[in-house]
């Protein structure tokens, strides 16, 4: 029987150690490998403050 994960069209990185250790093997991965996201910082930001503000006593 055939590797269905053959016909998928993406395939992850390789890895390197294993269980818990596991993690992508950098040298293996590309520009296309990840993500963009320039706002990352911004958006943790105000994501604290709305949780600072919900935790705050009335």
């Amino acid at each position: 029987m055939a590797d269905p994960l053959d016909k998928a069209t993406s395939k992850a990185p390789a890895t390197l150690g294993e269980g818990c250790l596991s993690r992508y093997d950098p040298e293996d991965m590309g520009p296309e490998d990840g993500t963009e996201f320039p706002g990352a910082a911004e958006l943790w930001e105000q994501l604290q403050e709305e949780s600072d503000d919900t935790l705050k006593p009335a």
